[in-house]
C-alpha cells in the first residue's frame, strides 16, 4: 500500500488504487463520505475519495492506516480512549459488581449497563445536534455540551456519553436560577444541555433562554430519553480502530468558584482528567472491591475529578446520594456497612461530629459501638478545601483507631497539589495538608512561605475563550499562580489562605484567616464562622469574625457549665476560649453574631470580598451589632 506515495504514478500504483477502491465499496456511504471529504454527493465516488486520500497523506508527509480505510464508527462502537478501554475491560470481568448506586433513584447498575446506556444516550444526543455540530465533531473541532444533573446514575451516563461523542462535558449545578445557568452555558458556548430527570424544567427553561438570546439551535436533551432506545449487549460493544482521541483535547470544563471574580471555565485535558485520576487512585490504593459514599456536588473538582473518575476507572462502586447533607442519614448509612471510602469537606465532618455528640452518645453502649465500628471500618476518609481543626481531627482519629482523615490541597486548575499519605504510621503535623503530590513542581514565592506556584502534568489547558486571563494566571517561568498562600515546614505544607482575602496584615503581622477560622469552628458553640481583615488606621487591618451560634445539646451544656447566656456571645469570652490555641495578635478584635447561615455563592462558597464590607462597613463603630475590643477596655489582657 505504501507504493501509493512513490514519486511515480505508475501501473503498480493504479493497480493498488483499484484494490483499495474495491475494499471501500462494501462500506461506502455517499452522505458520510461526502461530508468527510468536503465533496458534493455527485463527486463522492470511491475513486475520487482514494485520490483524496493520496493528497492528504502527501500533504502531511506521513500517513496512517486510517488514511486508507473508512472511518470505524457506529452506534455500538466506543472511541479509542483509555477511559473506555478501561471501562470495557471492567465490564467483562467475571461476577460483575455494581459500578453506580443511586440512592435517590433507587437504581444500581453494572459497568456493562453503564456502557450500554452511554451508547444509547450518545445516539439520542446526536439526533438532537445540528448538522454543523456533527460536522465539527467529525473533524475534531472543539464542541462543548453542558450537563444539568445532581450526583447520580444519570450524571454518570451523561458525562460518559458526552465524552464518547468526542465533546467536552461542562457540568453545572442543578439547583440554580435560569439566568445563572445561562451564564455558564454562554461562557462555555455549549451547543446543548443534557438534563437529568429532576432538572427537566430547569433544562427546558434554560434552552428557551439560550434560543431567545443567542443560539437558536440550542437544545435540552433529557437523559431519560434512553428509555426509548434498545440496549446494547455487552458482546456487541466494540472499541474503534480509528485514531485515539487526542489526549490534549478538552475533556471536562469546571467553573471556578467565583470567590475572586466572575467564575472562569477551566478546561481540563482528557489526559489530565483520566490519567490524573488514575494517579490519585493509585496513591490512595483504590481496588475493585472498594465502595465510595459520594455526597458532594458533582460540578466541582472534588466531586468529579477526585470522587468520580478515579473510582469508576478502577472498577470501584460509587454510591451517590445527592441533595442537602443529612448527618442522621449519613450515620445510619455508615452503620449499615459495605462502605470503604468517604469524602467530605470540613463542614461535613464537623456536622457529623456534632450529631454524634448531640444524639449518638445517648444510645446504649452496644448500639453506640455499632456506629463507632462503622467509622473504624473505613479504609480511607478524605477531606478537601482546608485542614481540619485539631479537636475535630482528634475526634475522628479516636473513632478510626488512631488513623487520620486524609487531607489534601488542590485547585480547579491544578488538581491535587499537596496530599497526606494513607500510611497511618506517618506523623503529619497538625494543620498540614501533607507533602507535594508525586510529579508536581511547587515553589513558594518567598522561600518557605508565599504564594503557591505550580507546574503539574494535571494543569488545565486554559480558561475557556479567555487567552488574556490564561496568560495572566502564570508567572514568567510558566508557573500557575494559585492566589493561595502556604508555608513549608520541612517537607510538609500548611495553607495560610487566599492572598486577596485570607491573609490579614495587622500590626506588622501576616495572619492566616483560615487558622483562626479552624480554631473558632472547634468551639462547641460555633456554627459557622468567617474571618476577614477589616481596614483600620492604626493597625492596617483588624481581625474581624462573623459567627453563627449552635443551639444543640452540646452548645447548651457548654453555656450552662460556663454560666453564660446562649445567643449572647461576648467578644471577650470568645477570645478567652481560643487564647490557648491562638497567639495574642491572631485573636479577633471585632465580632458580629448572626442568626442565620452565612450567605453562599452558587458554588457554595462564602464570598468574603462581598460579605466582609457588608458585615463590617467603614462606619462599623456606629453599628451596635459589632463588638469592638480594645486593650484599655479589656484591662490590657491582649495587645496587638
Amino acid at each position: 500500500m505504501s507504493t501509493l506515495f512513490g514519486d511515480q504514478w505508475n501501473v503498480s500504483t493504479r493497480f493498488n488504487l483499484v484494490r483499495l477502491q474495491a475494499l471501500l465499496e462494501p462500506y461506502y456511504d455517499i452522505t458520510t463520505v461526502a461530508r468527510q471529504w468536503s465533496l458534493s454527493k455527485d463527486q463522492a465516488s470511491p475513486g475520487l475519495v482514494v485520490l483524496k486520500m493520496k493528497e492528504r497523506a502527501t500533504a502531511k508527509g506521513t500517513f496512517d492506516r486510517t488514511d486508507f480505510v473508512p472511518s470505524h464508527e457506529a452506534n455500538h462502537i466506543l472511541p479509542a480512549d483509555p477511559l473506555f478501554t478501561r471501562l470495557l475491560t471492567l465490564a467483562h470481568r467475571p461476577n460483575p459488581r455494581p459500578a453506580i448506586r443511586d440512592v435517590n433513584a433507587g437504581t444500581e447498575r453494572s459497568t456493562a449497563q453503564l456502557l450500554s446506556d452511554t451508547l444509547r444516550l450518545r445516539r439520542v444526543l446526536k439526533r438532537g445536534l445540528s448538522t454543523q455540530t456533527i460536522d465539527d465533531l467529525h473533524h475534531g473541532r472543539e464542541v462543548y455540551i453542558s450537563i444539568l444533573a445532581p450526583g447520580g446514575y444519570e450524571f454518570a451516563v451523561g458525562v460518559l456519553a458526552i465524552m464518547a461523542l468526542g465533546a467536552a462535558a461542562s457540568p453545572h449545578s442543578s439547583a440554580q436560577p435560569v439566568k445563572e445557568a445561562a451564564y455558564y452555558v454562554n461562557k462555555s458556548r455549549s451547543v446543548a444541555v443534557l438534563t437529568a430527570t429532576p432538572s427537566l424544567d430547569l433544562g427546558e427553561a434554560l434552552a428557551k433562554e439560550i434560543r431567545a438570546t443567542g443560539n437558536p439551535e440550542f437544545v435540552s436533551v433529557p437523559i431519560n430519553g434512553i428509555d426509548c432506545e434498545a440496549p446494547f449487549p455487552l458482546d456487541a460493544i466494540k472499541i474503534s480502530s480509528n485514531r485515539w482521541h487526542d489526549p490534549n483535547a478538552p475533556g471536562v470544563v469546571i467553573f471556578t468558584s467565583g470567590t475572586t471574580g466572575p467564575p472562569k471555565g477551566a478546561v481540563l485535558r482528557r489526559a489530565a482528567v483520566m490519567e490524573g485520576s488514575m494517579c490519585f487512585a493509585q496513591q490512595i490504593g483504590l481496588q475493585e472491591s472498594d465502595v465510595l459514599l459520594h455526597l458532594l456536588p458533582v460540578h466541582h473538582a472534588t466531586g468529579i475529578w477526585v470522587s468520580f473518575f478515579p473510582f469508576i476507572q478502577t472498577g470501584a462502586c460509587i454510591e451517590f446520594r445527592s441533595g442537602s447533607f443529612d448527618p442522621k442519614w449519613t450515620w445510619n448509612r455508615w452503620r449499615q456497612g459495605g462502605l470503604t471510602h468517604f469524602t467530605g469537606v470540613p463542614t461535613i465532618y464537623m456536622r457529623l461530629m456534632r450529631f454524634y455528640q448531640e444524639h449518638l452518645v445517648k444510645l446504649s453502649a452496644p448500639d453506640l459501638e455499632t456506629y463507632r465500628a462503622a467509622v473504624a471500618a473505613f479504609k480511607v476518609c478524605l477531606c478537601g478545601t482546608s485542614a481540619l481543626p485539631m479537636p475535630i481531627n482528634d475526634f475522628w482519629s479516636g473513632l478510626m483507631n488512631g488513623r487520620r482523615i486524609i487531607q489534601r490541597y488542590g485547585s480547579t486548575e491544578m488538581g491535587v497539589v499537596f496530599n497526606m499519605s494513607v500510611d497511618p504510621d506517618e506523623d503529619v503535623p497538625d494543620g498540614s495538608v501533607g507533602q507535594v503530590t508525586y510529579g508536581v513542581e511547587v515553589k513558594l514565592t518567598d522561600g518557605d512561605e508565599g504564594e503557591v506556584s505550580i507546574k503539574s502534568f494535571n494543569m488545565f489547558s486554559r480558561y475557556l475563550h479567555d487567552p488574556q486571563e490564561t496568560a495572566n494566571a502564570h508567572d514568567g517561568d510558566g508557573y500557575f499562580k494559585s492566589g493561595d498562600v502556604a508555608r513549608r515546614e520541612g517537607k510538609y505544607y500548611f495553607i495560610v489562605g487566599r492572598a486577596s482575602v485570607d491573609v490579614i496584615k495587622s500590626g506588622g503581622y501576616k495572619i492566616s484567616a483560615l487558622d483562626i477560622e479552624r480554631e473558632l469552628l472547634a468551639l462547641p458553640y460555633i456554627g459557622e464562622v468567617m474571618v476577614v481583615g477589616v481596614p483600620d488606621d492604626e493597625f492596617g487591618q483588624r481581625v474581624g469574625a462573623v459567627v453563627s451560634l449552635r443551639n444543640d445539646r452540646v452548645a447548651r451544656d457548654f453555656f450552662v457549665r460556663s454560666k453564660r447566656k446562649p445567643k449572647q456571645l461576648r467578644l471577650d469570652d470568645l477570645r478567652a476560649d481560643v487564647r490557648s490555641r491562638l497567639a495574642g495578635y491572631k485573636l479577633p478584635t471585632l465580632l458580629r453574631v448572626i442568626e442565620d447561615e452565612l450567605p453562599k455563592s452558587g458554588t457554595g462558597k462564602v464570598v468574603k470580598k462581598v460579605l466582609g464590607p457588608q458585615y463590617f462597613p467603614p462606619d462599623y463603630t456606629k453599628d451596635k451589632a459589632v463588638q469592638v475590643w480594645n486593650s484599655t477596655k479589656s484591662g490590657g489582657r491582649t495587645k496587638l
